[in-house]
């Protein structure tokens, strides 16, 4: 995996980030690493001038972009992975350790991908429904203590040691010839217009428990849809779709 590479197509999203400290320290991190894509999902400004710890890394908190959701912060990857601790979360995604996890990004980058990292608030992590945006979630294994029932770091060191050992995993092999997956913005894409099509066919009505917009949205990114793949299907259900709207409504 070529290192320049991976620092241009990797970008972290930190999502209801509250404390500006820790956006400056998930800065300096990703400076110390040489990594520069910084997006922050808030509903409010963040007061980027008061992230003291972002020491020497200016660069990085003037390029970072804010969105008002994750849909639109990761619309342009092809690889969405979220972190989590794991705690007692029932989990609805595949789960990797951290090193295991590395290799798979590696991979994509190399295919032409670009892959989002994802990490939540410091009190509550990611939703249900962040996560529904996610391909799968990596995790930093721990040791456990008794006196602590799920261990997890604060903010800035989760990100530093997910980067480093993404950095760490740059000096092994290429992987080539790997077509690059959907980006984000396709997936939602393919979900809003499978949606319509349930809605249509009167699938919803009949099964509304499996209807949910984020249980959709996992379902099309199971699949594994490439990027060559996707224009294909939003064909084909475009198609289904205006068929299915000349005839009667299904009751």
């Amino acid at each position: 995996m070529g290192r320049e590479r991976l620092l241009d197509r990797v970008v972290v999203v930190l999502v209801r980030a509250r404390n500006p400290n820790n956006i400056g320290a998930v800065a300096r991190a990703m400076h110390d690493f040489g990594f520069r894509h910084l997006r922050i999902v808030n509903e409010y400004a963040v007061p980027f001038e008061t992230a003291r710890s972002a020491v020497d890394a200016s660069d990085v908190m003037t390029g970072a972009v804010e969105f008002r959701s994750v849909a639109e912060a990761v619309a342009d990857c092809t690889l969405v992975v979220g972190t989590t601790a794991v705690g007692e979360r029932a989990l609805q995604h595949p789960l990797l350790v951290l090193p295991d996890a590395a290799v798979k990004i590696g991979s994509e980058v190399e295919g032409e991908g670009r892959v989002a990292l994802l990490f939540g608030s410091e009190k509550t992590g990611l939703s249900n429904d962040e996560l529904s945006h996610c391909h799968w979630l990596l995790t930093i294994p721990m040791q456990e203590h008794e006196e602590i029932r799920h261990p997890s770091m604060n903010l800035g060191q989760a990100v530093a040691v997910c980067l480093y050992e993404l950095v760490r995993e740059a000096g092994g092999g290429a992987v080539s010839g790997v077509s690059a997956g959907a980006d984000a913005g396709e997936v939602e894409r393919l979900t809003v217009l499978l949606t319509e099509l349930l809605e249509k066919t009167g699938y919803t009505k009949r099964h509304p428990a499996n209807c949910d917009e984020a249980q959709i949205r996992r379902l099309v990114l199971r699949m594994g849809v490439t990027a060559n793949d996707a224009p294909v299907w939003m064909g084909i259900l475009r198609q289904v779709l205006w068929k299915v709207r000349r005839e009667p409504t299904v009751e």
